[in-house]
């Protein structure tokens, strides 16, 4: 018996393999062959898998253009900003000496604290400068005591004379010693009021309203008039002072950007002070060691919070430049020392080009060469592109280039 994977041939000769046209197949059956329904629905997906693997591919769909962020090259008269490095110093500095002699025997203040005009610093021993002004008080009351004897004398004898009874020279001798005696008073008086001077200057005082400084002095210690015991610094106003060199100078007076309060202040933090401030002197000379002059701005500084020594940067405009080619920074590409851009033509397409830049104006920088006022540069997106593609630009929406613009 034939299982139903078994096909049995039969010897048909010629007619098994070749059919005329008036003919029609025979059968399986009749030929003895029997296929199971399977095999064939195997045999019809393997057909349309080999169509489908010789079918030819279709070709992907190109990319669409990069999209890129794009502004006008602007014209437009900005003042050109400089920096300059200096440090601040105050308007005052008041070493503080004690004007006589004693041990130090308190501070009456709080190092760093701000002062007053005339506020007690240090108390010094005053016990010997009490005993002066009480000797000195003695010596002015015997003085006045022989004055008044003096004037006694004179009043008794201007009388007599007149009678004859006591000589003209007896009067004499007497307005003589009235006189002498006046002037002992007032020598006596002089030595009293210096030593309640020097009573009074037992206590250290403040001469100006300031910061104090840390005390150099400890207590115990004997003071002298050459002793400095602590400095006043009066801080407001404050200055600055920075070297400006000669070729900053001689621009600065030529274009004579403007006058008064035109300096800002940059602290060391990077911000910048609220209060600007105005040049107050230019030096005598310039440095020939440095090529540097000297230059002082006044800065107002009503809380103290600026302190001499302290590092600062001074910014004020040193020119006026009229018709200045002007893009945004973040749109210059630089690689060791050359600046690129990328701009984008009428039809889209890119070029990149090189700049030659100058300053900076806020996020802006002034352009040399290298560009023309309307061309577009691509400010987001420059990474992406090269010279000879086309993209997909859209305006760029920054904040200061809009108010630079016009919001174009």
């Amino acid at each position: 018996m034939t299982s139903d994977r078994e096909f049995p041939v039969p010897q048909l000769g010629h007619r098994a393999g070749l059919l005329r046209d008036d003919e029609s197949p025979l059968p399986l059956a009749s030929l003895g062959l029997t296929t199971p329904p399977s095999m064939f629905v195997a045999l019809l997906m393997m057909m349309v898998a080999f169509c489908a693997g010789c079918s030819k591919p279709q070709a992907p769909a190109p990319p669409p253009p990069p999209s890129v962020t794009v502004t006008p090259v602007i014209r437009r008269d900005v003042p050109i900003y400089q920096e300059w490095v200096g440090s601040m110093v105050s308007n005052v500095d008041v070493d503080i000496r004690p004007k006589v002699e004693g041990y130090l025997l308190a501070r009456l203040y709080d190092e760093g604290s701000y002062v007053v005009k005339g506020q007690a610093l240090y108390q010094l021993d005053k016990r010997q400068a009490e005993a002066a002004v009480d000797n000195a008080t003695g010596d002015l009351e015997r003085a006045r005591a022989a004055l008044s004897q003096t004037q006694i004398d004179v009043r008794r004898y201007t009388p007599l004379v007149a009678q004859r009874a006591v000589s003209q020279a007896e009067l004499d001798k007497a307005q003589s010693a009235e006189r002498a005696a006046e002037a002992s008073v007032y020598a006596s008086q002089a030595v009293l009021d210096n030593a309640k001077l020097n009573l009074a200057w037992t206590a250290v005082s403040s001469p100006i309203s300031g910061i104090a400084g840390v005390s150099k002095v400890g207590i115990g210690d004997l003071m002298t008039p050459s002793t400095v015991m602590t400095i006043v610094s009066n801080v407001n106003p404050i200055y600055v002072d920075v070297g400006v060199t000669e070729q900053d100078y001689l621009r600065f007076r030529r274009e004579k950007p403007g006058t008064g309060k035109n300096l800002e202040l940059i602290l060391g933090d990077g911000t910048v002070y609220p209060d600007k401030g105005n040049v107050l002197f230019l030096g005598r000379e310039v440095d020939s060691r440095t090529g540097t002059i000297l230059v002082r701005g006044e800065f107002p500084n009503p809380g103290n919070v600026l302190r001499p020594g302290q590092y600062a940067r001074i910014r004020a405009v040193s020119e006026l430049r009229k018709g200045a080619l002007l893009i945004p920074q973040a749109s210059v590409s630089e690689l060791q020392g050359i600046y690129q851009v990328g701009v984008v033509s009428q039809d889209d397409k890119v070029t990149i080009k090189t700049v030659k830049l100058g300053p900076t104006v806020g996020d802006m920088w002034v352009v040399e060469s290298g560009l023309q006022v309307g061309d577009k540069v691509v400010v987001d997106g420059l990474q992406r592109v090269k010279s000879g593609m086309t993209v997909a630009p859209t305006p760029f929406k920054d904040t200061q280039a809009n108010a630079l613009t016009g919001g174009n």
